[in-house]
């Protein structure tokens, strides 16, 4: 049994897969307290579900392109990660924020897309997790990865240094995504611009991207 906080289909509205229609399956918990979330994944209103419950309801859901595993951090959940993706009939696509990596080795077999946060202390509101990161994604760079980094107008040169590196150093994709409040960024465009251009001279992977879904007032 899982406790699932919210079980639906519609778009990816983050990253390079937007606009694939995917099945979200939101899992409860996290081990991070971020400033900016704006998800509930608390276990009030949770349902619980067997895994079979859950792959009937691939099953019949198997014009979506993946299922995306989110939260909270789905990573809290291994067992039930390593025995659903034993038997789930489309790609798993892990939306994870990237600090769990002893976690991810248990179940690296089990998923196809890993989009993985970089946490920007700047921004979250935490302590810098850089080690963590880099830890993360020496084991998430076996499969494809993409990186995401939520930015407010207080993202220093420091930061985008140090992402771009560590996306450099695994050659894996960089997604700027500028802080969201409800369907209003947070930062001009001019400085959505200047930010983009900076991470660009240090690494050309790197692409801006906000919250899509949003505008499109989707789940």
């Amino acid at each position: 049994m899982v406790k699932v906080k919210e079980l639906f289909t519609s778009i990816q509205g983050e990253g390079p897969y937007i606009g694939y229609k995917q099945l979200f399956i939101r899992l409860c918990g996290c081990n991070l307290n971020c400033s900016y979330c704006d998800t509930d994944f608390g276990v009030n209103d949770a349902k619980e579900y067997t895994t079979a419950e859950l792959i009937d309801i691939v099953n019949s859901n198997l014009d979506c392109h993946s299922v995306s595993l989110t939260g909270g951090e789905p990573l809290l959940h291994t067992e039930f990660i390593k025995d659903f993706g034993g038997k789930c009939n489309l790609p798993i696509y892990l939306e994870t924020n990237g600090t769990m990596a002893n976690a991810l080795s248990e179940v690296i077999d089990n998923v196809t897309y890993i989009s993985s946060d970089i946490k920007l202390p700047s921004c979250y509101g935490g302590v810098p997790l850089w080690d963590e990161h880099e830890k993360f994604f020496e084991v998430a760079s076996e499969k494809e990865l993409f990186a995401k980094a939520v930015f407010n107008e207080n993202i220093t040169d420091f930061e985008i240094h140090r992402i771009t590196h560590l996306c450099r150093k695994f050659d894996v994709e960089l997604i700027l995504q500028p802080m969201m409040n409800g369907k209003n960024i947070s930062v001009s465009p001019e400085f959505m611009q200047e930010t983009l251009n900076k991470a660009l001279r240090a690494y050309h992977k790197t692409r801006l991207i906000p919250q899509v879904h949003k505008f499109l007032e989707l789940l």
